[in-house]
């Protein structure tokens, strides 16, 4: 089978009991190993108080809608907010255009803390950042809402990644920067190889000594750095057919080994052990990428025009299948081998395994 051409557009009915999520997705499986279980669909709108033994309390956002459900599909937590939301398992807030500070809160709804700074927060995992009015500075905090440090620049933030060992941001006159979870500078450099030097999007790995990147416009390139004694050295790049024009989704996984980019027209791949390069044509803006801790499955999300549709993948690069769904908002958050899908007012479980 050629798993580079399309899956066929046949919709296959995996249970009757829940017919229901057959009207949410259109499954369109590549191979007969992998299986998709509908465990259960819920409305975010369908709020039931959530107990410790109902387990993690996971978030979700779609569209002015955010908060929290778990894995049994109880909605435990649902607001609303007419301008911005940052939401993550520790905490969240949400805030307008010109918000001068925000109170931070814990999934249970109690108050964590204030960070009396103006600007536009961005939670990542336990992590606090603040861009600053300008878009060209930004700040980290702690739960508490007292300043670690900050980073202030003249030329605007295009581009920001971070992980447990520190945060990399692109800037807009192509320049990189990689910071240490104590805001020290580490890799400063300008990659190059372009008409337009601009960051379009970037990842570091969790051990903060490799970045990658989209850049440039004219001569776009993907490319990976490493720091070698204290000096970023181009490990690999590529120049891409057709470029991209917006902010795209750069991801490392979790063993640093393999990263993935959004190009114009799919889904790059490289093996930075190996060296192995792969493409999966995918249409549309791929929002999200997400990794299973039990099975090594990979989740993509893409959007194109108002379809959504999730690719999985097997390492290194085999699409073993994919299923799509109309709507305006849409997620999707991997937890072992469950697989929960947002759909506007909508989210629902799977359970992936192979029979």
């Amino acid at each position: 089978m050629d798993l580079n051409k399309k899956p066929r557009n046949k919709t296959i009915p995996l249970a009757i009991a829940f017919s229901v999520i057959y009207i949410l997705f259109s499954f369109k499986p590549i191979g007969t190993e992998l299986t998709l279980t509908p465990e259960w669909t819920e409305n975010i709108l369908n709020i039931h108080e959530a107990s410790e033994k109902d387990g993690e309390l996971i978030p979700f956002r779609l569209g002015q809608n955010f908060g929290y459900f778990t894995d049994s599909g109880k909605i435990s937590t649902c607001k609303s907010y007419p301008f911005k939301s940052t939401i993550t398992s520790t905490r969240y807030t949400s805030y307008g255009a010109n918000t001068t500070e925000f109170d931070m809160y814990l999934p249970n709804g109690k108050k964590e803390g204030t960070i009396k700074e103006a600007g536009f927060p961005f939670f990542d995992e336990d992590r606090i950042y603040v861009f600053l009015p300008g878009g060209t500075s930004f700040s980290q905090f702690n739960e508490k809402g007292k300043q670690l440090w900050r980073y202030e620049s003249y030329l605007p933030v295009t581009a920001f990644a971070s992980n447990s060992s520190g945060c990399v941001a692109g800037f807009s006159d192509g320049r990189l920067i990689s910071f240490n979870k104590n805001g020290k500078p580490d890799q400063n450099f300008i990659p190059g190889g372009s008409d337009i030097n601009v960051i379009l999007g970037v990842d570091l790995s969790e051990d903060a000594k490799t970045i990658a990147c989209v850049c440039g416009q004219n001569e776009q390139r993907f490319i990976v750095a490493s720091n070698k004694d204290g000096h970023s050295k181009i490990i690999f790049h590529k120049y891409l057919e057709k470029q991209l024009a917006r902010q795209t989704l750069v991801k490392f996984s979790p063993d640093s080994k393999t990263v993935y980019y959004n190009y114009n027209g799919g889904l790059g791949i490289v093996n930075l052990e190996t060296g192995r390069t792969s493409e999966i044509p995918i249409e549309g803006k791929i929002s999200q990428i997400e990794f299973s801790s039990t099975s090594g499955m990979v989740f993509a999300l893409s959007k194109d025009k108002n379809t959504y549709l999730v690719s999985i993948i097997e390492p290194f690069d085999h699409t073993v299948a994919c299923f799509d769904f109309e709507g305006s908002n849409g997620f999707i958050m991997v937890r072992g081998d469950s697989l929960y899908v947002g759909r506007d007012t909508n989210i629902s479980k799977l359970t992936v395994s192979r029979k």
